[in-house]
């Protein structure tokens, strides 16, 4: 038996209950994976809330690192002991242990500690997707990021810098724009205090940028694609305020031709090769120290109700991670 997160039901962070699991021997391509650290994210509150539906009774959590316990048949490129981490479904990271199909795994680096992984796959990954497949981004080039300091936000400005690429992050208070600019971003709007497509505008003479990079959702979109320039892409990669309303495909046009476009990281990691070259990419400006992962709270797995709460509220900053 182990502990793990399990809910009956959607709905608030109460709905979540630490409850022991029978865990049974892997099966066929799997692992049973001790975790050390798990990440959280926001799209476990999607999961949480039934945003992202799944059958009931519910597991949640897409992000963890730890060891390697015992193998499954047909199991031949990792061994007892690894030191592996993850992100991305199945769900049920939130947990002391989880059988996990081994292709969903990577052997980490020595350098690179179980806490740095579990806090920076999922949002590590989706940054390198972002800036290197979604729009493959040069340098001066110059984008809007919302939520620049965000887990992904900060991880983000840091990579933006390593590229060459001005960033223009979006933060709610003057806080987290001092430490958008102390990772990297070129400029900072504080949009409770500043109408954000309006700065944009000015920063770049008018001209806007190239991309907008936005996990926001309904209360940002709009004024997203207002900040582009003509034949900009708009990626849309969140909903944090909830899911972008539906609108007419002549908004894109009469705004110059714009692309938009709603990707995944699964989509993206699907194919095995593609997940190896991501990681390989991520692990080596990680292990340079030229994106350094910053895990600003920490949080027992029993107290996962007020992880959730402080993450809703906005009240995080960087990464966060859960210990079993």
């Amino acid at each position: 038996m182990v502990k793990a997160i399990r809910m009956n039901r959607v709905g608030g962070p109460e709905v979540m209950e630490l409850v022991e699991v029978d865990l049974p021997p892997p099966g066929p391509g799997e692992v049973r994976l001790r975790h050390e650290a798990i990440g959280l994210n926001y799209i476990d509150v999607y999961h949480r809330t039934g945003l992202y539906p799944q059958p009931m009774p519910g597991a949640l959590g897409v992000e963890g690192a730890g060891v390697v316990e015992e193998l499954g048949e047909g199991v031949t490129d990792l061994k007892v002991g690894d030191r592996v981490a993850y992100g991305g479904r199945p769900l049920g990271s939130y947990s002391e242990a989880r059988n996990i199909p081994a292709a969903q795994l990577l052997v980490l680096p020595k350098q690179i500690e179980f806490d740095t992984a579990a806090a920076m796959m999922l949002q590590g990954l989706t940054v390198q997707y972002l800036f290197h497949r979604t729009v493959p981004l040069k340098a001066g080039d110059t984008i809007l990021f919302h939520a620049a300091a965000g887990g992904v936000g900060l991880i983000a400005c840091q990579w933006a810098r390593v590229m060459g690429v001005n960033l223009i992050g979006t933060v709610g208070s003057e806080e987290k724009a001092a430490l958008a600019i102390e990772n990297g971003a070129t400029h900072v709007i504080n949009y409770n205090q500043e109408n954000f497509t309006e700065r944009v505008k000015e920063l770049t003479d008018g001209k806007g940028v190239s991309a907008v990079y936005d996990s926001i959702g309904k209360d940002t979109f709009i004024g997203s694609l207002d900040c582009l320039q003509p034949l900009g892409t708009m990626v849309s990669f969140g909903n944090a305020s909830g899911p972008v309303t539906p609108f007419g495909l002549s908004e894109l046009a009469s705004r110059g031709s714009l692309f938009v476009t709603r990707p995944t990281l699964m989509t993206y990691t699907a194919k095995r090769e593609d997940l190896e070259a991501m990681a390989k990419s991520l692990f080596g400006v990680v292990s340079s120290g030229e994106v350094k992962i910053d895990i600003r709270q920490r949080y027992a797995l029993a107290d996962v109700q007020q992880a959730h709460r402080d993450l809703e509220a906005r009240k995080t900053t960087g990464s966060t991670i859960l210990i079993p």
